[in-house]
């Protein structure tokens, strides 16, 4: 007589969520750009991760890796159409939310995957679902063709097809370049530095002459553009009349790192103003874009 199959305890059923947690999280968020729509979807895969096991004649999950990022990869599908909506709506630029750490060694930042970066985050923000859910899991995450179709539930060669197309898509709009993170980190305080503090000239030397910059105040914080601006003139144009209306002494900055990169948190005196993000040209250390997140909601409220 075949033995029932044996069922893990509770406690190694939240074991083995917990212990996939920071996967879980890396996918939803890449998806989403959306903390808090990534908690809440982590939340669904814990309910329906816990429920699968209370369930007396549900088989036993032979890989719980592939598992639970199927159904975490199903909760960021089944959300994405709503972050869609939110944007159509939102008022100017939309940036994903940054992931604001504390400064690191750069020998660890350097090890962070690129696709997290607010760069590569704008970039994935033009590709459509699929071809995002795909780059992610094969490009990033390191799923096969065969893992990946099973988790989205198509064939492997539709997933060979969208890997093709998402992939060339990226590629041609964000070179396979990583900067120095030593350089990127100077390059980020000489910028705050020459921005607040209206050094025209010094921030004409950093900026390259393509630079573009997005501006996201969602309509609640403060906003030097509702479109991105194009181009190293205008760009220090629009940073010297920000710098003019300064108040002395009124802000302050700390540095911190989204998802590895290095980045400036603008404060007004002890609640952040905006997180600024530079990203360099793949040609050397000039400024190619800069994203610069007011809206407060997106701010990092635990360092308010």
């Amino acid at each position: 007589m075949t033995p029932a199959p044996q069922h893990p305890t509770d406690e190694a059923v939240t074991e083995q969520f917990l212990g996939h947690r920071e996967l879980l999280f890396s996918v939803v968020y890449n998806m989403l750009g959306s903390l808090a729509d990534t908690e809440d979807a982590l939340q669904e895969v814990w309910l329906a991760w816990s429920a699968r096991h209370r369930t007396p004649d549900a088989a036993p999950v032979e890989n719980p890796r592939a598992y639970l990022v199927r159904i975490a990869m199903n909760q960021a599908l089944a959300r994405r159409a709503e972050v869609v909506r939110r944007q159509e709506t939102y008022v100017g630029p939309w940036l994903p939310e940054p992931l604001v750490t504390p400064q690191e060694d750069v020998a660890d930042a350097a090890e962070r995957a690129e696709s997290l970066s607010m760069a590569m985050l704008v970039v994935l923000e033009t590709l459509s679902p699929l071809e995002r859910a795909v780059f992610l899991l094969h490009e990033v995450f390191g799923f096969g063709h065969p893992e990946t179709a099973d988790i989205l539930g198509r064939s492997p060669a539709a997933v060979r097809q969208l890997a093709a197309r998402a992939r060339r898509h990226v590629q041609a709009r964000r070179p396979r370049h990583r900067a120095a993170p030593d350089v990127h980190s100077q390059v980020t305080e000489r910028f705050a530095a020459a921005a607040l503090g209206g050094d025209l000239r010094a921030l004409l030397e950093l900026l390259a002459p393509d630079v573009t910059l997005w501006t996201d105040g969602g309509g609640k914080g403060p906003a030097t553009s509702l479109r991105p601006v194009h181009g190293r003139d205008q760009v220090a144009a629009l940073f010297m009349s920000v710098a003019a209306t300064l108040p002395a002494g009124g802000l302050h900055i700390r540095y911190r790192r989204v998802a590895g990169d290095p980045c400036a948190l603008v404060f007004s005196g002890d609640s952040p103003m905006a997180v600024v993000i530079v990203d360099l040209a793949p040609d050397g250390d000039r400024i190619a874009s800069i994203y610069s997140i007011t809206n407060p909601d997106k701010l990092p409220k635990a360092q308010r």
